[in-house]
């Protein structure tokens, strides 16, 4: 449900622009399913190892530290979140927008007010109810699933009354010759598509019996996800040349208005749902994020506080929604797309040599799920390569990244590490933290002790069950 959002119906532009043909673009999104098989299965290790909530931030706090899980947090909250956030927004109000300006490009300022309006609804309908926030992804999910197998099944209907689609236009007709650099910036744009595989991560805690669900989410959806891609792009390729593509400012729509005649409508509709879905869920997720961060101690502690009423994070939400609305006067739809896939494969790398780190610092660690070693390390070779090739292809967009991640450094010294500081700091944050309680009628939730014990707390390890000594 997460991984499946609006990079299928934006991202196929950028694989194709980047790669050069239609069958090197099949190829890149078939491994970037394989690639995200790989991760995830490390991944599934590191969930029930450090069984803590917030993903790739707790397990980098927990095995290298405060400052390198801050780096990660800092660019999750900067970059990432809403960045992911303002792409989706993005697609959403070209979709709904692109049927009523059918040959031009819809302006600017509408679509980013509609973008804005579409962000701070469903921030509202997040700060309200959880309950109101689930039903909607839910009812929203059936959306995306409709688009994708109309595309499928219009697709294959063409394939088979051999209409425009052979082996020859796939794999010997390539439009340009690509790099080695551009296809790394193919699989950046694919891995957008792919994004969220990690989601699971987030509710590790939650999750019944995760030594036998965990792999088995992965080994069902990876394989699914990755089918449903590879053939929604043939589908495309199927009615649509790679000139006709890449002009698109809505491939989906383009598509249903080649073939689906007076029925195109329903493709703009079906897919402003699945996105409207996507910006709803992302709100979810990244505002557990900053709530799990400042529980660290990483982020202002109003943001780890809920409303007495709701339970909702009231505080990281409006965070998570301010943020996205800055980036989204930043850039264009796809350069954003590289800009958040590089930060992203540059977490997943870190994460998974972390784990890498952690089996030779904790060798008797517990691991209900223990991963062959060929897989994180495969991963890694994969991961440096196509970073590699990235930073070498696009140093502008990759080398600000970095430099905005780096930012986080003096930014971690002042204000988590730095522990004396003057009264007057001390008394300002005390008082805005006041204000914003006041204003959002928010307070620190009560926690377990259990929740925010760590690894090294076990010992009862041989019996697999979780045992506590030190606090209570």
């Amino acid at each position: 449900g997460n991984i499946i959002g609006s990079g299928i119906f934006i991202s196929p532009k950028g694989v194709l622009e980047h790669s050069g043909s239609v069958g090197l673009a099949l190829v890149v999104w078939t491994l970037g399913g394989c690639v995200a098989a790989l991760g995830s299965m490390c991944y599934a290790e590191l969930g029930v190892t450090i069984p803590k909530s917030g993903g790739d931030y707790s397990y980098v706090t927990e095995i290298f530290g405060g400052l390198t899980g801050f780096l990660l947090l800092w660019s999750a909250v900067l970059i990432m979140y809403p960045t992911t956030l303002a792409v989706i927004a993005l697609t959403f109000s070209s979709y709904v927008l692109q049927p009523v300006f059918q040959n031009c490009a819809p302006p600017y300022m509408a679509t980013r007010l509609l973008s804005a309006t579409c962000l701070l609804l469903l921030t509202w309908v997040n700060c309200s109810s959880v309950r109101m926030a689930t039903r909607i992804q839910d009812v929203f999910t059936v959306g995306k699933l409709m688009a994708l197998c109309l595309i499928i099944v219009v697709g294959l209907v063409q394939i088979f009354d051999g209409m425009s689609f052979t082996m020859d236009t796939l794999l010997l007709n390539p439009y340009k010759p690509p790099s080695i650099g551009q296809v790394a910036l193919a699989f950046l744009q694919a891995s957008f598509a792919f994004s969220g595989w990690n989601f699971l991560n987030y509710v590790t805690e939650e999750v019944v019996d995760p030594r036998r669900n965990l792999p088995r989410a992965i080994y069902i959806s990876i394989p699914l996800v990755t089918f449903v891609y590879t053939l929604t792009n043939i589908a495309y390729f199927s009615s649509m040349s790679p000139e006709e593509l890449l002009s698109s400012n809505a491939v989906a729509v383009t598509f249903g208005e080649k073939l689906l005649g007076a029925f195109a409508i329903i493709m703009p509709i079906s897919v402003a749902l699945s996105t409207f879905g996507g910006i709803n869920g992302y709100l979810f997720t990244s505002s557990r994020l900053c709530f799990s961060g400042a529980r660290e101690g990483h982020l202002p502690s109003l943001l780890a506080m809920i409303h007495y009423k709701k339970c909702t994070p009231i505080p990281a939400l409006l965070v998570c929604c301010a943020a996205t609305i800055v980036i989204l006067c930043i850039g264009e739809t796809h350069n954003l797309i590289n800009y958040v896939s590089f930060i992203n494969y540059l977490s997943y790398g870190v994460t998974i040599a972390g784990l890498l780190w952690y089996r030779w610092k904790k060798p008797n660690l517990y691991r209900p799920i223990k991963v062959n070693l060929l897989v994180p390390v495969s991963y890694l070779m994969f991961w440096a390569l196509l970073l590699g090739f990235s930073l070498y292809s696009e140093p502008v967009v990759c080398g600000v990244g970095l430099i905005i991640m780096l930012t986080g450094v003096p930014v971690y010294f002042l204000g988590v590490h730095w522990k004396e500081k003057p009264k007057c700091i001390d008394n300002f944050i005390a008082w805005a933290t006041s204000v914003g309680q006041r204003l959002c009628f928010v307070v620190f939730p009560q926690i377990d002790p259990i929740e925010i014990a760590s690894p090294s707390e076990w010992t009862d390890q041989s019996s697999g069950r979780k045992s506590f000594s030190g606090r209570s």
